[in-house]
């Protein structure tokens, strides 16, 4: 993993070894109360995902507040700088109950945010899985996830008409919790969806990938309404067609029989509830 030179990390106002952090995609480092990660190719989105981030009001949850370099701008060499906050996430129980309710409150928190054009040049594969979940796009799956997909396609049915807005798309790592201090809303991936979608991915990554099961989505449907069956099963596509698009890329690991047993299970699950 390529780390930040001494010019990168002198520009952030920071001093020390950088320290790679674990989760994501294993590119993010820690120096002192910092914590810098590429940029990636388009600095444009990362300058405006800054942006977005420096001016959120935090109510009844926390963000890494974007640092500037000393040109002013939010990247440098390649590089941007967030305050770092403290929390740790709970992957062996999560809180299920606690990141929703994260979601929700950033979720209103961006509300009013208006809409970028640069989501709509994106064409990495969680876009492309976006795109085709709300029948955007055609579907091209490898053969072995032909037969979950088309099964959560069906339940998922029509794109509802509901209000789209800003969301974080991939909260369920991405929200820290410490002791006597507001969740913390971390490593934003924004879409352009109803506020039901970013809850829905959560429960469909803890069906795919955390090992839960009828009563995280009973309580769910519960709580959201007959209609919330369709949004997680539009998310579950959503992963799937996202999977795909990763497993296909040259020496991707992946063990696609396995994966596509994790999606049958899970459409079995909303087949259930019907």
């Amino acid at each position: 993993m390529t780390l930040p030179g001494p010019d990168v990390i002198a520009a952030f106002g920071l001093s020390g070894r950088p320290v790679r952090l674990p989760g994501g995609q294993g590119e993010s480092v820690r120096v002192g109360e910092a914590v810098l990660k590429p940029a990636g190719e388009d600095t444009g989105y990362a300058q405006w995902l800054a942006g977005v981030m420096a001016s959120v009001v935090e109510d009844g949850f926390r963000v890494a507040r974007p640092l500037r370099a000393a040109d002013g701008g939010w990247c440098h060499g390649g590089w941007t700088a967030s305050a770092y906050v403290p929390g740790a996430a709970h992957p062996a129980a999560p809180r299920w109950g606690d990141i929703l309710a994260a979601g929700r409150a950033f979720g209103r928190a961006l509300a009013g945010v208006p809409r970028p054009a640069l989501l709509a040049g994106r064409d990495d594969p969680w876009a492309v899985g976006d795109r085709v979940a709300w029948r955007e796009q055609d579907a091209d799956v490898l053969p072995e996830l032909h037969g979950p997909y088309a099964e959560l396609a069906a339940l998922a049915g029509p794109p509802p008409d509901d209000r789209a807005q800003l969301v974080h798309g991939d909260l369920a790592g991405n929200v820290l919790f410490a002791p006597e201090l507001p969740p913390a809303v971390i490593d934003f991936s924004p879409y352009w969806r109803p506020p039901a979608f970013a809850e829905a991915i959560v429960v469909a990554d803890a069906l795919l990938w955390y090992g839960a099961g009828s009563g995280l989505l009973d309580a769910t449907l519960a709580a959201n309404g007959p209609a919330f069956r369709g949004y997680v099963a539009r998310a579950l596509v959503f992963r799937l067609v996202t999977d795909s698009e990763r497993f296909r890329a040259p020496g991707a690991p992946a063990d696609v029989p396995s994966e596509a047993r994790r999606y049958a299970r899970a459409a079995r699950l909303l087949r259930d509830r019907t």
